[in-house]
């Protein structure tokens, strides 16, 4: 099968991204409103970028009216924001995130998690979640006819529950976090495999 992508509307060519990058790691972001209130997101499209200074990209469209959403405009206001890494014990309250709400809407509160201040940036971060990352923007890049913002950020500061830890690293069986694969279904970091890098 053959899939020429200059055929392709833009909803199926997402619908190919989804099925053939996978898994996708989530990265679920809370920036603050202008009336200081959560916004909290997940995004799927989203990996490191580089360790020196450690940075981190995610990807943000537009919302079906062609408005920049909600995390776009406020990464781009304040240019702080916090990604989270999601296990399986939180997908159902990050699945609840990614639904549409008016602007201003507390969704930390609509889904009956904890803040916890942040140390080095104003928005607060999810209390329950093992990994938390402090970010700064560094770049937005703007791509695609119907625009999506790459959003490049430093990585400030992680806070990192000591229960998933093993030896002063992530267990990632114990982190258990979920990863985006297409539609409704998700993977989880408790399923492995061993791969020893060749020398």
């Amino acid at each position: 099968m053959r899939i020429d992508a200059s055929t392709l509307s833009p909803d199926a060519a997402y619908l190919w991204q989804a099925a053939s990058i996978v898994p996708r790691p989530i990265a679920w972001t809370l920036t603050l409103n202008e009336d200081g209130s959560t916004n909290l997101a997940p995004f799927s499209f989203f990996t490191g970028a580089c360790s020196d200074p450690p940075m981190c990209i995610i990807c943000v469209s537009r919302n079906r009216a062609g408005d920049k959403k909600d995390t776009w405009r406020n990464i781009e206001r304040t240019g702080e924001y916090v990604v989270h890494a999601v296990p399986e014990r939180l997908a159902a309250a990050m699945n609840l995130t990614s639904k549409s709400v008016p602007y201003g809407t507390d969704e930390l509160e609509l889904v009956g998690l904890s803040r916890v201040a942040s140390e080095r940036i104003a928005p607060p971060r999810v209390a329950e979640a093992p990994i938390a990352m402090e970010c700064r923007l560094h770049r937005i890049v703007e791509v695609g006819g119907a625009g999506t913002a790459i959003i490049i950020g430093e990585v400030l500061l992680w806070h990192v529950d000591e229960a998933i830890l093993d030896g002063g690293r992530v267990d990632f069986t114990r982190l258990d976090a979920v990863g985006r694969l297409s539609g409704a279904l998700y993977a989880r970091t408790r399923d492995q495999l061993t791969l020893p890098r060749p020398k």
